[in-house]
């Protein structure tokens, strides 16, 4: 039962990597140097999206009873 489509999955998992990744590179990290700690807290972010876009299941979505996938 997958509840994410295939434009949702490539969207999550590209902004899923960009939030992972620019804490930590030198050009953007100032960006992210005024969050402090909550740095982790957009890294966090960035992993349940991947996750979520690997699992094509979305809790969030599940709960609501939202679905992009095409109708069967």
């Amino acid at each position: 039962m997958t509840n994410i489509g295939s434009a949702d999955r490539t969207i999550r998992f590209i902004v899923g990597v960009l939030l992972i990744v620019l804490p930590f590179i030198a050009p953007t990290a100032s960006w992210f140097a005024p969050l402090g700690s909550w740095t982790w807290a957009v890294v966090a972010v960035g992993i349940v999206m991947v996750v979520t876009a690997a699992l094509r299941i979305c809790p969030a979505y599940a709960l609501f009873g939202i679905t992009t996938c095409p109708r069967k």
